[in-house]
């Protein structure tokens, strides 16, 4: 599997309509409905875990104990949100503590708790630079993107990754972060600051 060969991940209404069918039968005690879930998902959240620890291995771990997480409070999900979102904040939590636990914080960070939020439509790059999401659709400059997000902290890679890598809505990682959207649109847009600061040779020799 190409860790880096993500397609947007969100949930059409048909798939979580489904999703829904086979959660409640899982709730019931039927295993190999969750095994369907865990089929249709494990790669999605495989893939996120490995963009937030880059490490296969770590990768394939943390996607296990979310799975497993998962089955447990699974009796207690009340379908108050898409299965695939619930999953996924298993998913970020799991990967997010991990990365807490080993200290990964990178120097010279935007704090965003103290810079205050970010109104909406704000620039999150300078007028005439390259995005770093448009640039991630270059296959010649993936692998330089991808060193650049592993250097940020774990706040500011996770949503970057939520939202130009699996292709989350605001509202959709702010639930699965837990946080107010007005922070997660905070954190990337210094997130993709930092980024354009990281890839700044890359963008002057393109």
């Amino acid at each position: 599997m190409n860790p880096s060969a993500s397609s947007p991940a969100v949930s059409t209404e048909g798939d979580a309509t489904a999703d829904s069918g086979l959660v409640r039968l899982a709730q019931g005690g039927d295993a190999r409905a969750f095994d369907q879930l865990v089929t249709r998902y494990r790669g999605k959240v495989y893939g996120m875990c490995y963009h937030l620890v880059q490490n296969e291995q770590d990768a394939w771990d943390l996607a296990q104990e979310a799975f497993i997480k998962a089955w447990r409070a699974l009796p207690s999900f009340k379908l108050d949100s898409t299965f695939y979102t619930w999953l996924y904040r298993i998913a970020h939590n799991c990967s997010y503590d991990w990365l807490r636990k080993r200290r990964i914080v990178s120097d010279g960070e935007f704090d965003d708790e103290l810079q205050g939020t970010v109104a909406a439509g704000a620039e999150a790059v300078p007028k005439g630079s390259a995005r770093p999401d448009h640039a991630m659709r270059n296959k010649e400059l993936g692998a330089r993107i991808t060193d650049a997000i592993a250097q940020l902290s774990p706040d500011h890679r996770s949503v970057i990754l939520l939202r130009e890598v699996e292709g989350l809505s605001y509202e959709e990682i702010a639930e699965i972060t837990q946080l107010q959207t007005g922070t997660v649109m905070s954190r990337l847009f210094y997130a993709r600051k930092k980024l354009q600061e990281l890839l700044k040779d890359t963008y002057e020799n393109a």
